[in-house]
């Protein structure tokens, strides 16, 4: 298969998660539980996907990683900001996740300008698959009570925790990319 061709087929996949981003936030938002965490999983599976395609394929770029985990980034907000308006997840919860996620933008940013690339860390990676195991959870809600707490609520402070911790382990890496002058 032809690097081109790849890197067409890799863009189709992160083009769906930005796509169905919204439709997610409608299905969430009508109360169509079953259907927006069966579309919101598969926009996250088309994120392993398209991850492990490039690279068995050798086809990754810094364009395809930047798009890569902004259509992420705007999959879980949008999926956050629904399941907060539909009294799913605490905003404190969703503050701290979004919070990250503009944190490691602007961070992947300052990077890229001394000519470096932020890879995606380990941590970074269960990051996003406990955060698409909560979200998925919160869509569904299923009837399991911890402690007075449904199990999606504890599972999405979970999510939030590893989710910071992922951001401060990125901080630290790359700080001298934030001291740096421009």
């Amino acid at each position: 298969m032809s690097a081109l061709r790849s890197s067409r087929m890799l863009a189709a996949g992160t083009g769906v998660r930005i796509l169905l981003a919204p439709a997610v936030m409608a299905l969430v938002l009508a109360g169509s539980d079953t259907a927006a965490a069966a579309v919101f999983f598969i926009a996250a599976v088309t994120d392993w996907v398209d991850g492990r395609l490039a690279r068995r394929w050798g086809v990754t770029t810094r364009l395809g990683a930047f798009l890569d985990t902004t259509a992420d980034k705007l999959l879980v907000t949008t999926a956050l900001v629904a399941l907060v308006a539909v009294d799913r997840v605490s905003p404190w919860v969703t503050l701290v996740i979004v919070g990250r996620e503009f944190t490691i933008l602007g961070l992947r940013a300052a990077v890229a300008s001394g000519g470096r690339q932020l890879e995606t860390s380990m941590l970074g990676k269960w990051k996003a698959t406990v955060q698409f195991a909560a979200i998925t959870l919160a869509m569904l809600r299923p009837d399991a009570t911890i402690a007075g707490a449904y199990l999606d609520e504890w599972v999405m402070v979970g999510a939030a925790i590893v989710t910071a911790w992922s951001g401060v382990d990125y901080l630290l890496r790359f700080s001298a990319a934030l001291r740096s002058a421009p």
